[in-house]
């Protein structure tokens, strides 16, 4: 063994990447990854375009019925309804990705919280499942949200 290659799992951890680790961890998810990941995004985006945010921005009665019970009146549905539709742009915009999948995650937790406070838990498990389905969004979009910081400090 040299003396420049690490013997203990800490050493290795902290020592720099070999020139060919180095690169496949800069070049970010494969191929297949990426293209599993931008069908979810785009599943995900028709979904809180359509059959969320859609009913919410034309007041459907369902909807509205939904937000009354919670207490909040029509502005609280269009506003949540504005959110969810922002969100489903933005989650197709690549630059925008990783940090739309972050703030949805967000409105699923109040979604969750909605759920089990207002509606007796009835159908709670619902946010749970868009909130991992974003969470891998969020994840292997990550390294959007460092180039929209850089694109947002080049501008200011």
């Amino acid at each position: 063994m040299s003396a420049s290659t690490p013997t203990t799992p800490a050493a290795s951890l902290t020592s720099a990447p070999t020139a060919s680790a180095g690169t496949v961890a800069a070049a970010g998810p494969g191929r297949r990854t990426h293209l599993a990941v931008r069908t979810l995004q785009i599943v995900l985006a028709l979904f809180f375009a359509v059959a969320s945010a859609g009913p919410k921005l034309v007041g459907h009665s369902s909807a509205a019925e939904g937000f009354d019970s919670i207490g909040y009146g029509d502005w609280y549905m269009y506003l949540v309804g504005g959110l969810e539709l922002a969100g489903a742009v933005a989650l197709v915009i690549p630059i925008l990705s990783g940090i739309s999948a972050l703030a949805l995650m967000g409105l699923m937790i109040g979604a969750f919280v909605t759920q089990l406070t207002a509606f007796d838990g009835e159908n709670a498990l619902t946010p749970v499942i868009f909130f991992m389905l974003l969470a891998v969004v969020a994840v292997v979009r990550r390294r959007h949200n460092a180039e929209l910081v850089a694109f947002v400090r080049d501008r200011f």
